[in-house]
């Protein structure tokens, strides 16, 4: 791109993460011709470059480390793990590099035209491109789809400008092993790096302004999670917020308000900001394109993925609302029926039914509708709980501390919802997920044979203890209303 070069493109897709690529897949498969402008090397965004990938590869290898340790109750024992930091860096972007090649493998055998560039809206037809060395062009296109994510939201009084002050995309990168660290905000990213971190030798605290862990999570599913991260965290301090951070001689020192303690000031090797995400609309130009964007920056979208500029659809993190990588694919999917007249005129209810997992150990996961949220609607509800002690698996696995739960209509035996907290939550709740979308009732759900001995016993399990007729669980006294 030397500056006077001008393209022209059907359809254009500028943003290549879980909502980006696919979303230019899935119109090169029905026939379109596709451009995909994203500024990383190869398609992935952020979900596979500093997010989702990186940090379960490294999740994985804190739940090796966690289990070795653990180990020694059944008389195996190990010994203190040899942190090799550069061969652990190295592995987990390898990790990204063959999946990121895959990709890029896909969009060449889909004939998708990859563009590596930031692209900006200069009218609702134009993409001024640049790239990281300057260089700059013009794309035009008949339509465009906005994939452009997310970014982590960076409270004023938290912005500190140091290395040792870090988003979720910093401390994936594993700069060294600080021998103390602090993670701002108890959701699941917090979580999950202060995870990481702890199992490779960091003293972790972590500050939570909310009641507790999670918050918006049924208090059933945290309770277990919060157990087990109080044994391995230094400190976890719920109903506290950070004041103020401050770099002196190589230490954060951060000033915290606790509700009921009052202000106090500790030091820390490494800060790791992680309060939430924002979607990623400023500097697009949305304003030439007359695009509008919400409050908090969301692009404005109707049913069917529009903006207010007919022809500039959008999916994903930047619609704000569930900022989560399978609803921006399953977003992909509706916008892309739009382009081919095949839409349904709206998100379906398995659209609207978007599973969410935190991926920390044990892993806590929750799809439909919650009991907490039923309970603030004063919708009634009948509520079927199954602690994992009654699961063979789940002691010979050493995770008998893990529950099943299904949100049932009291009425009809409809599952509303369901939660999981415990060892492979993440998988299990895929099929609570089928059985909602489905419609089924528990006693469909029941009648599935499971198999023995599993976790997702559980799932059956709940489903029989429902009608009081559960093998391992005494009858229900009383319906759960």
């Amino acid at each position: 791109m030397d500056g006077t070069e001008s393209q022209h493109s059907p359809l254009v897709v500028l943003g290549g993460g879980p909502g980006g690529y696919p979303a230019a897949f899935m119109a090169a498969d029905a026939g379109h011709e596709v451009t995909l402008v994203d500024d990383g090397a190869v398609p992935g965004g952020t979900c596979l470059r500093h997010g989702c990938i990186p940090s379960k590869a490294l999740l994985h290898v804190a739940k090796v480390i966690g289990e070795a340790s653990e180990a020694s109750a059944a008389g195996v024992v190990f010994g203190k793990p040899n942190i090799d930091l550069d061969r652990l860096r190295a592995w987990k972007d390898e990790v990204i590099a063959s999946l990121g090649g895959g990709v890029g493998q896909l969009a060449g055998a889909r004939s998708v035209r990859l563009v590596v560039a930031r692209g900006r809206l200069v009218d609702d037809h134009t993409l001024e491109l640049s790239t990281a060395t300057g260089q700059s062009s013009r794309l035009g296109f008949d339509r465009l789809i906005l994939a452009t994510g997310s970014r982590p939201v960076w409270p004023p009084p938290l912005v500190v400008d140091s290395p040792l002050v870090m988003d979720s995309a910093a401390a994936l990168e594993l700069p060294d092993v600080p021998e103390r660290m602090l993670v701002v905000g108890g959701g699941y990213i917090g979580l999950e790096m202060g995870t990481v971190y702890a199992a490779l030798g960091s003293r972790v605290t972590v500050v939570e302004m909310a009641a507790a862990l999670l918050p918006g999570v049924d208090g059933d599913l945290v309770r277990p999670l919060s157990r087990r991260l109080a044994e391995r965290f230094e400190s976890i301090r719920l109903r506290t917020s950070v004041e103020s951070l401050s770099v002196e001689n190589g230490r954060v020192t951060a000033v915290m308000v606790d509700d009921e303690q009052g202000r106090e000031t500790e030091s820390f090797d490494r800060v790791l900001v992680a309060v939430g995400r924002r979607p990623n609309s400023e500097g697009l130009g949305l304003d030439a394109a007359g695009v509008e964007v919400g409050p908090v920056g969301e692009v404005v979208v109707d049913a069917d993925g529009r903006t207010t500029c007919e022809h500039i659809l959008a999916v994903g993190d930047v619609c704000g609302g569930a900022m989560l990588a399978h609803r921006a694919t399953r977003d992909a999917r509706r916008v892309v029926a739009t382009l081919n007249g095949t839409g349904s005129g709206g998100p379906t209810a398995a659209d609207m039914l978007v599973p969410a997992v935190a991926f920390t150990d044990p892993e806590v996961a929750w799809c439909g509708l919650t009991e907490t949220d039923a309970r603030a609607t004063g919708r009634q509800i009948l509520v079927s709980r199954v602690p994992w002690a009654a699961s063979g698996r789940a002691q010979a696995s050493r995770c008998p501390d893990g529950l099943t739960k299904l949100v049932l209509d009291p009425e009809s035996g409809e599952v509303l919802g369901a939660g999981l907290v415990g060892a492979g939550a993440g998988e299990l709740i895929a099929e609570a997920v089928l059985a909602i979308s489905q419609g089924l009732t528990a006693e469909e759900l029941a009648a599935a044979i499971h198999p023995h001995p599993t976790l997702s016993e559980t799932i059956s399990e709940a489903a029989e203890h429902a009608a009081g007729r559960a093998v391992h669980i005494l009858p229900r006294r009383r319906r759960e209303r």
